[in-house]
């Protein structure tokens, strides 16, 4: 069995934390065979978790949720997030789970374990279900608001690493969400995008639609920071809502619970796929070493499936992957030295 690095958990991150994390370890360590690192109050934790494969590294600080991601990083030197990223740059853990303030995720990251040699900007990515199984990688969901078509080109390419590698798809199809599937459709940055994507050796099918993305129509979609938040968000409320009106129509009268009682297995695996927290979280891609970014609302079977993508990410070593994918495309334009955009909390 291949050796992987510890993962290095931010047990204090989350609505739900620290309690969450602290259900999830011992089902993590049992059943993910996986050593963990917990950082937060030392004291609090070793009251709770009792595993010898469990080290517990000490944090006083932790970063709320509506606290600017760039300044908490800086003046929180001993947060719970900036120490879980330092001990990955450091070589002491494999990957970082949180699910603490994304945008404060994204700052550590890029300032403590830095962007990969020749990444623009890093992407967050997350994988929608689809009709007839299978999921679309959609990327940017909320790293950077405002983007540049050099960046979405490069999301192309670290999205089709992420699809080659974890998704096992073969030459992965890359879309670009647009306002529609025809040639002249699109903003100014989808049209100058579409000319740096043709250029390059990805599978590039063009223009997909917001319906195509539940679809068998591309294996990775691109798009900026803030289409990409709007579109998962909206997903997400909309399978909550779907899930509710079920849940509903099947208890308000005798023949719905019939009918109910009939469609419950063939709903599970409907329900199954549009549950937030069997995903696991997103990744933040663009990054030197491996960051899952949990949902804000993580409970312990989210965070138990967080530390399940951060353990296959390790496995399949997937920034190595991206990097050799970024090194392959000739980038169109020098990489920004400079801080990345606001992000937009994707996950808060």
């Amino acid at each position: 069995m291949t050796t992987i690095l510890p993962i290095v958990l931010d047990a204090f991150g989350g609505d739900h934390a620290p309690e969450a994390v602290y259900e999830a370890v011992p089902r993590a360590v049992e059943e993910l065979d996986v050593d963990l690192i917990l950082v937060g109050d030392r004291d609090a934790i070793a009251k709770h978790v009792h595993s010898s494969r469990v080290d517990i590294v000490h944090a006083s600080e932790v970063i709320d949720m509506n606290e600017h991601p760039g300044r908490a990083v800086r003046t929180k030197k001993d947060s719970t997030i900036v120490r879980a990223c330092e001990l990955v740059a450091q070589g002491s853990g494999g990957a970082v789970v949180s699910a603490g303030n994304s945008g404060a995720i994204l700052a550590a990251s890029v300032l403590i374990m830095k962007r990969l040699p020749g990444v623009h900007r890093p992407a967050i990515g997350a994988a929608l279900p689809r009709e007839g199984g299978g999921s679309t990688f959609l990327l940017d969901v909320g790293a950077n608001s405002v983007c540049r078509p050099e960046w979405l080109a490069q999301f192309a390419t670290m999205g089709a690493s992420y699809a080659t590698t974890i998704l096992g798809c073969t030459n992965p199809r890359i879309g670009i969400v647009s306002n529609g599937e025809e040639e002249e459709k699109g903003t100014e940055l989808v049209q100058a995008t579409k000319s740096i994507l043709e250029a390059t050796s990805l599978n590039f099918v063009g223009n997909v639609e917001g319906k195509d993305l539940f679809r068998d129509v591309c294996d990775v979609a691109v798009c900026d920071g803030f289409t990409g938040n709007v579109i998962i968000k909206t997903a997400e409320g909309a399978g909550e809502f779907l899930m509710h009106a079920i849940k509903h129509a099947a208890t308000s009268s005798v023949l719905g619970m019939l009918g109910g009682a009939l469609l419950k297995p063939a709903l599970a695996p409907l329900r199954t796929s549009m549950d937030y927290r069997l995903t696991g979280g997103a990744l933040l891609l663009g990054i030197n070493g491996e960051v899952v970014i949990a949902h804000g609302r993580s409970d312990a079977t989210a965070i138990w499936h967080a530390i399940r993508v951060a353990k296959e990410a390790m496995l399949h070593d997937v920034h190595t992957s991206i990097a050799r994918g970024i090194a392959k495309e000739t980038p169109s334009s020098p990489a920004s030295t400079t801080a990345p955009t606001a992000p937009l909390e994707a996950h808060s």
